[in-house]
């Protein structure tokens, strides 16, 4: 929006000035396509604020905005990241008695329509290059890894299940998602992808991503011999302690390396939600590692999340708030970006998909209810409100993607061509 220029009698602060108006009157009309009623502090709303419809529910969600002055200031000098920081900053809020993924699951539901047309033109001005600093080179990767997963143990601990699995469940869906634990579902999630790599007694398997080593001890249960890679020392520290407990050690061997740096041939490769961290810009040496070391025969399994083409067309070169404030470096892809990368620079093809996107809403909004019980104990650990705001809206944030359709998550199998 900075094309927007004072005249050349204006006082300084107009162009924040022009640019903070039209943040406003943009979300005014966005609101007159979305069934959210957004709140001011004297008790009007924003706008019309009143698009056609409710939710499932019935109910409208509600939002409260605290500071609205230097809320759409900070949405004029960024306005993709400038929500999400909002939110963090406590410039606004759901109201009491709205959930705040049942606030963002709307927008997420009416991503490509709720900008009326003539502003989506500006995306191209407000549109910021992902910083250089966060290409996944093998010392980026390293830095933009340990960026989130070595802030602490101990946190990740007060909201994941016992597994310590920190991606996409998967539930039984001829059962009631009440009766099933959360840990219940992450042994599923992790058996159906060892099945679909065909993981048995005997089998060398390649782990890329070991997290805190739970797929590594199921594999090695079955009687596999594992290597599993991973950039983070905090995960690699603690995945030993678990793998020595379970008693499964001597056919685990967990090594804090890049994938560009394995050697060897194995029989299975699996892959767990890390090809979102790999960058666009590094698929094609990604997926050629795993052509270089996979045996004869073998198969690569890979859990990714994914978008539609349409949106990884249009996302892939924008910074957001996410690759900000969670994933520095993370870009989601489209399966079809998979396919096509896979069979411009190896001899991998995907044989099978299996698509389970609204499980992994379940397991967002169950991370959130826990992260927020478990907040009092996290907040020993040194983290502050900021904080705690910043996790309730990637949660939610990620839960209302998922709940919405605009993002999936996926088993996939690439194996060889005959």
């Amino acid at each position: 929006m900075t094309t927007i220029q004072p005249q050349p009698f204006a006082p300084p602060l107009a162009p924040i000035r022009l640019r903070t108006a039209l943040a406003r009157i943009i979300l005014e009309q966005v609101l007159d396509r979305v069934p959210v009623d957004v709140v001011l502090p004297d008790g009007s709303r924003l706008g019309r604020s009143h698009a056609s419809g409710t939710e499932p529910s019935g109910i409208r969600p509600v939002v409260e905005l605290r500071h609205p002055t230097a809320f759409f200031e900070r949405l004029a000098r960024d306005p993709k990241i400038g929500i999400g920081e909002g939110y963090m900053d406590g410039h606004w809020r759901a109201a009491p008695g709205t959930d705040l993924a049942d606030v963002l699951l709307p927008f997420a539901e009416r991503l490509t329509t709720a900008v009326p047309r003539p502003w989506v033109a500006l995306r191209r001005i407000v549109d910021r290059a992902v910083p250089r600093e966060q290409r996944n080179t093998l010392t980026g990767s390293r830095r933009n890894i340990e960026a989130h997963y070595d802030l602490s143990n101990d946190l990740f601990a007060s909201f994941l299940d016992e597994t310590l699995t920190y991606s996409s469940a998967l539930f039984d869906r001829t059962r009631s998602l009440r009766s099933q634990s959360l840990e219940e579902a992450q042994l599923r999630k992790v058996h159906a992808i060892l099945d679909e790599a065909r993981v048995t007694q005997g089998t060398r398997v390649l782990e890329i991503g070991t997290g805190w080593g739970t797929l590594a001890i199921e594999a090695a249960r079955r009687g596999a011999r594992v290597t599993t890679l991973t950039l983070s020392r905090e995960q690699a520290a603690l995945a030993r302690q678990r793998a020595e407990a379970a008693g499964v050690a001597d056919a685990v061997d967990i090594r804090v390396e890049d994938y560009r740096e394995a050697r060897g041939r194995f029989d299975a490769i699996v892959s767990v939600e890390m090809i979102e961290a790999v960058g666009e810009e590094y698929w094609p040496t990604y997926f050629r590692a795993l052509d270089g070391l996979l045996a004869q025969g073998g198969t690569v399994a890979i859990q990714a999340i994914l978008m539609s083409h349409d949106r990884y067309l249009v996302t892939r070169r924008s910074f957001g708030w996410i690759q900000k404030h969670i994933f520095p470096g993370g870009l989601i892809p489209s399966l079809q970006a998979v396919s096509e990368v896979t069979e411009r620079e190896t001899e991998l093809r995907l044989t099978q998909v299996h698509t389970f996107g609204q499980d992994y809403a379940e397991t967002l909004r169950r991370w959130r209810e826990t992260f927020l019980r478990a907040w009092p104990l996290v907040q020993r650990l040194g983290f502050d409100e900021t904080f705690r705001r910043k996790w309730e809206f990637y949660l939610a944030y990620c839960e209302a993607g998922f709940a919405s359709g605009y993002l999936d998550v996926a088993q996939l199998r690439l194996e060889r061509a005959a």
